[in-house]
């Protein structure tokens, strides 16, 4: 598997929103999540899995292993902190982050406000649909093209409320319209495990995440797009560069 970082300077993040948000895969789903309680299907709780073996460790989140998978973790440039991580296949990408959630409640609701506010502001529509987690979004925002015209890039928002966390991901490229596209990336993202930790931590605070001790430095591909939309919290999204690590 591949690894990579790209990085987001103050600059960039002080230029333009970020991207964010998701959605619980049901209100059942969501309802079992605050409660802790087991699931058939994920994102899961490390509680709720009988063993860590086989997965890529980012400290916050353990992801399975695929073929052709290729993972890009993103630094803040500030802090050097890992902030979120984009799996990339197939020419799509879905971009992930976790964060701490209160115990009683979700945070999807108030995001998915929160991110037709931003998108309006840039001109941009938000349209809010039914699908494999749920309630999701599908963002437009303008954007030039190569030739010069305008356009717009698209991307769509899923997350999962869970107990004590919240886990959202932005799918990009043809997976952000194209469901058969996207089937690959949401089989990833079912099986992601979430740690929470112990440890207190105010709502919406990303959880913290780390490049794998045995990652390999190989460049991935360029990351297909997605249109910037607020996050959770600061840093902000900026250009990617160069991967390492």
């Amino acid at each position: 598997m591949v690894f990579g970082l790209g990085r987001k300077s103050k600059k960039d993040q002080a230029a333009e929103p970020d991207e964010a948000a998701a959605s619980a895969e049901s209100s059942d789903y969501a309802d079992k999540a605050s409660e802790g309680a087991g699931r058939a299907t994920g994102p899961f709780d490390v509680s709720e899995i009988s063993s860590r073996d086989g997965y890529v460790d980012l400290g916050a989140l353990l992801i399975a292993p695929s073929e052709g998978l290729q993972l890009r973790l993103e630094v803040e440039e500030a802090t050097q902190r890992v902030v979120a991580v984009t799996m990339d296949l197939n020419g799509s990408s879905l971009q992930l982050q976790a964060f701490a959630a209160p115990k009683s409640e979700g945070l999807w609701d108030e995001i998915r406000d929160q991110i037709g506010q931003s998108v309006g502001s840039q001109g941009g529509q938000v349209e809010e649909i039914q699908g494999e987690f749920g309630s999701e979004l599908i963002a437009k925002l303008p954007a030039g093209a190569a030739d010069g015209s305008q356009g717009y890039r698209v991307a769509r928002f899923i997350g999962v409320d869970g107990p004590r966390w919240f886990l959202r991901g932005v799918l990009g490229g043809d997976a952000a319209m194209d469901r058969a596209a996207a089937a690959p990336l949401e089989s990833l993202f079912r099986q992601i495990v979430v740690i929470r930790g112990d440890s207190p931590m105010p709502p919406r605070d990303l959880l913290q995440l780390r490049l794998p001790k045995d990652a390999s430095p190989t460049p991935p591909p360029p990351a297909p797009e997605a249109p910037a939309a607020p996050n959770l919290q600061q840093p902000e999204r900026g250009p990617e560069v160069t991967q390492i690590g």
